[in-house]
């Protein structure tokens, strides 16, 4: 047993409606790569921002290094040697990669100092990074190194890590991990997030488990198989996701030629892009974040119009109609940015059920929104996507990541589409819930429905696709069948290697 970094006693945090945390207890030990485990809305996002400062505790301790720690904000919790590296990324995307890094600093050193300490520490962890460059300009994986050379420089005690490789691809998480252990090895103690099981099972030595906002088990990942784990964190057994047989119809969704150029600046044009996808297929399209995915849905759903005969529905061109005449036909979509773009945060569910399902349910009538049929709609999709929530008139931002995500993706679901684009539909979502999804997309194809999965996980997209292509700088590579294409070839190909036999992407 490691000597104790930080020990942790009878933390409780209760929230109006729900108790997130629940007499929690555990302790990691310095130098320890400890994950921390649970379904969406177990507790996890709590107990770290107790950890970090964010939050108070409403009862309970804790200790660092034996001494009573009780942070009243991050700038303490830093001061005490805790850094923490976010899912979503804080960068500032016109800044260069040393600005960012002396904003998330205490008492950030001179700029040709600072640089110079950046190139020192990047090549130190094998995590390359030049100082001058514009973050706009910098991949995700890129992206992420800046946040965790942030924390490195202020010599932390405890990193804490959530759901770090959601947006890197194979080669980059391999990159991360060995970083990680050569911080393990110097003292560092890591918590670590995931709902990536095998990555737990590959990086950790400890895992503690929550399961509604209780610690119900503590093992050592290495012993465990991925199912074991993911058992553990929902309390029952849950059957894999299960192919059903089927027959491709007709083209349902044709794209040819797809131009567009992105609204964002900081974004990425889409570059003569052709596909087709037949009733009951499932089109799998991977990449490295930043390559084109937000823009491809964009203009699959009608937020970015082209040229009519660019995107065409069953033989009819739609590129130039906008969301709402596409959501009619029949062509759904769910977006990647829950919070903000698939749902508005201060909004109920029952609003944001209107939102997009306004047309298709009939839930207006007259020209005034019926409220109960509205509310009855939310709550279907809230019982069939297991969205744990107080109600349906609970605001979205209340909700935890993967509890949204179930909802957003569930709310299209069950609006029959006749065609289905969607974004990384399990991201941040636990091991159960992301099979319930999956198996849903499955479902409709089986169906008949024509399926874009747009997603960085390579194991999603090799269970749910019939035929995959790769997104790089706005272009998208040859679609293949995904029968017979390795994890390895595939990342390849989101990695840019267009001269492989794999991966043939037109100049």
């Amino acid at each position: 047993m490691k000597d104790t970094l930080l020990e942790i006693k009878g933390l409780t945090k209760a929230y109006p409606g729900v108790v997130a945390n629940s007499d929690v207890s555990f302790r990691i030990g310095k130098g320890e790569v400890h994950a921390l485990l649970g379904e969406n809305g177990a507790g996890k996002s709590t107990l770290v921002k107790m950890i970090y400062g964010l939050v108070k505790p409403d009862s309970g301790r804790m200790a660092l290094n034996g001494a009573d720690y009780a942070p009243a904000d991050p700038h303490a919790a830093r001061a005490s040697g805790v850094a923490m590296v976010f899912q979503h990324f804080s960068l500032f995307e016109a800044l260069s990669v040393a600005e960012n890094v002396a904003l998330g600093m205490e008492d950030p050193p001179k700029p040709r100092d600072l640089a110079r300490q950046i190139r020192e520490v990047s090549e130190t962890y094998g995590l390359p990074l030049d100082p001058d460059r514009t973050v706009g300009g910098l991949s995700a994986g890129e992206r992420q190194r800046v946040e965790i050379i942030r924390c490195l420089l202020q010599d932390p005690r405890l990193l804490i890590m959530d759901e770090p490789t959601s947006v890197l691809t194979p080669q980059e998480v391999e990159i991360l991990f060995q970083t990680l252990r050569k911080l393990s090895a110097e003292g560092t103690a890591i918590l670590y997030i995931s709902h990536k099981l095998e990555e737990i099972r590959s990086l950790c030595e400890t895992a503690t488990i929550l399961r509604l906002g209780k610690v119900v088990d503590t093992c050592d990942p290495r012993e465990a198989s991925a199912r074991e784990l993911a058992e553990m964190m929902v309390g029952s057994s849950f059957d894999p996701v299960q192919r059903e047989a089927k027959a491709f119809g007709a083209v349902r969704l044709k794209v040819s030629g797809l131009s567009a150029k992105s609204p964002g600046e900081f974004g990425t044009s889409l570059k003569d892009i052709s596909f087709e996808v037949r009733a009951g297929e499932v089109l799998g399209i991977g990449g490295v974040a930043g390559n084109g995915q937000d823009e491809l849905l964009a203009a699959l759903s009608g937020e970015i119009v082209t040229a009519a005969d660019m995107v065409s529905f069953d033989g009819t061109p739609v590129g130039a109609q906008g969301p709402e005449a596409r959501r009619k036909a029949g062509v759904l979509s769910a977006p990647e940015e829950r919070l903000g773009h698939a749902a508005a945060p201060d909004m109920s569910l029952t609003e944001n059920a209107v939102l997009t399902a306004a047309a298709r349910q009939g839930l207006m009538r007259g020209g005034f929104l019926d409220w109960p049929k509205a509310r009855d709609f939310a709550e279907r999709v809230i019982e069939a996507f297991d969205v744990r929530t107080p109600g349906p008139g609970t605001a979205a931002r209340a909700l935890s990541g993967g509890n949204l995500q179930k909802f957003v993706i569930g709310r299209e679901v069950m609006q029959d589409p006749q065609v289905l684009v969607v974004n990384q539909p399990t991201w941040g979502v636990d091991a159960a819930a992301a099979a319930a999804i999956r198996q849903a997309l499955l479902h409709l194809a089986a169906q008949g429905t024509a399926l874009v999965v747009i997603s960085q996980d390579l194991d999603e997209l090799m269970e749910v696709a019939d035929r995959f292509g790769a997104l790089n700088e706005g272009r998208l590579s040859e679609i293949r069948p995904v029968q017979g294409l390795t994890v390895e070839q595939i990342g390849l190909m989101m990695g840019g290697a267009h001269d492989m036999e794999v991966a043939h992407v037109d100049a």
